[in-house]
């Protein structure tokens, strides 16, 4: 038995037939599976450990308390940040982004400022922005994306001036995979004073990251494409900052001490994460950190980029397919098109012969207006998938031209 079957047969998702074929499941950027550790991790909190964190005394909750604070020093160490404090747990990039955009951008920009970002952001990058601006007068900036999906680092490079006070981009772009320069782009941030957000929900379930060499300001993830589970992320955020903040939500466990006079802050990250909080997907992702730690990072890349050039050279060899943003640096993500055929129905035919793919705007509307579409398809890759799969997908693509075309 391979390697890679050996790693897919610890995903039970996979284990399934569509109809009467072998599920081929190529939309990790949309969700990844989730080995069967990170499932009995969060079984057996709720079978052996469930009670609230933090506040109580007995042996339950005390258990409870040590394994959530423990998936939290798993996901800085992962991060490599310089202390577990930089982590805040919320739940995904999403609320991540906006907590940044609430608690730390609001307070402080004002008309005349400008919030940079990029064409390939995800709409949950983008939205948070355009409400801040409306909030407090200051306006967005975009930066250009290249023929090949690549980042235009001239035009990022001309619109970070003196008034750029934000600066948020996504580290890997969710649509068409591309990996951008993030720490060529906080040093530049950094060169006009700005302060550097990055959207990093689909690299770190592909690419190793680290805080100390990116040396960005915040950095936003979601545990659900890292073998997570879905409803838990992470900011991480550099201490100083995260002091200065003031919390974006009011609970409980947030607080030192409340009066009907006044009310102090619990220290951070605890004045981040008013109420419950989400205990056993915490759990659950530090499970799947330690399964990214123990297959490796090295192998996670070398198996990816193997399958991303198997899959691209399978599918540009059909005629009618065009490859959209395939850019050199990728993380493992193959948007495409199929001519006379709509992606829509690409996807249904794909379904019916057993493959999993993600169709639409992929919350990127306006990068599919730059490269004047409406909608592709994306077939994104994770450990594991084999090339069987990206054979299998070859000949469900060309069924449906068959069918449609």
């Amino acid at each position: 038995m391979s390697n890679t079957q050996i790693i897919a047969d610890s995903f039970p998702a996979l284990h399934q037939t569509i109809g009467d074929k072998r599920l081929v499941y190529l939309d990790s950027a949309a969700t990844t599976q989730k080995p069967q550790c990170v499932i009995d991790a969060i079984t057996s909190y709720y079978e052996h450990d469930n009670a609230n964190i933090h506040r109580g005394v007995h042996t339950l909750s005390m258990r409870a308390t040590k394994a959530y604070e423990n998936a939290r020093q798993s996901v800085a160490s992962l991060l490599q940040a310089s202390r577990k404090e930089e982590i805040i747990f919320v739940r995904g990039a999403t609320e991540a982004i906006n907590l940044v955009a609430q608690a730390f951008a609001r307070p402080i920009l004002s008309v005349g400022d400008e919030i940079l970002i990029t064409e390939m952001e995800h709409h949950s990058n983008i939205v948070p922005w355009q409400l801040v601006c409306e909030q407090t007068g200051a306006s967005l900036k975009v930066a250009k994306v290249n023929d090949d999906g690549s980042l235009n680092i001239d035009s990022f490079k001309e619109l970070l001036t003196k008034d750029t006070t934000i600066v948020a981009f996504a580290h890997v772009s969710n649509a068409i995979g591309t990996i951008n320069p993030i720490r060529e782009m906080c040093a530049l941030a950094r060169e006009v004073g700005a302060i550097s957000v990055v959207d990093g929900a689909q690299a770190v379930g592909h690419i190793p990251v680290s805080m100390s060499d990116v040396d960005c300001d915040f950095y936003a993830t979601s545990g659900h494409k890292m073998f997570g589970p879905t409803g838990i992320g992470c900011l991480y955020g550099k201490h100083a900052l995260l002091e200065e903040m003031e919390p974006w939500q009011g609970g409980g466990d947030m607080i030192l001490s409340v009066s009907f006079e006044e009310t102090t802050w619990n220290n951070v990250p605890f004045k981040f994460e008013a109420g419950t909080p989400n205990i056993a997907g915490a759990i659950g992702l530090g499970a799947a950190v330690k399964w990214i730690e123990s297959f490796g990072y090295d192998a996670m890349v070398q198996h990816e980029q193997e399958l991303l050039a198997y899959g691209r050279d399978v599918l540009q060899s059909i005629e009618g397919v065009t490859l959209i943003g395939a850019s050199e640096h990728n993380a493992g993500v193959i948007a495409f098109t199929v001519a006379g055929v709509h992606p829509h129905d690409v996807g249904t035919i794909l379904d019916h012969e057993g493959v999993a793919i993600r169709t639409g705007n992929h919350c990127a509307e306006p990068l599919m207006r730059r490269f004047n579409l409406s909608a592709t398809c994306r077939a994104s890759i994770s450990v594991y998938n084999t090339s069987k799969d990206l054979d299998h997908l070859g000949s469900a693509v060309q069924e449906a031209i068959r069918m449609l075309g």
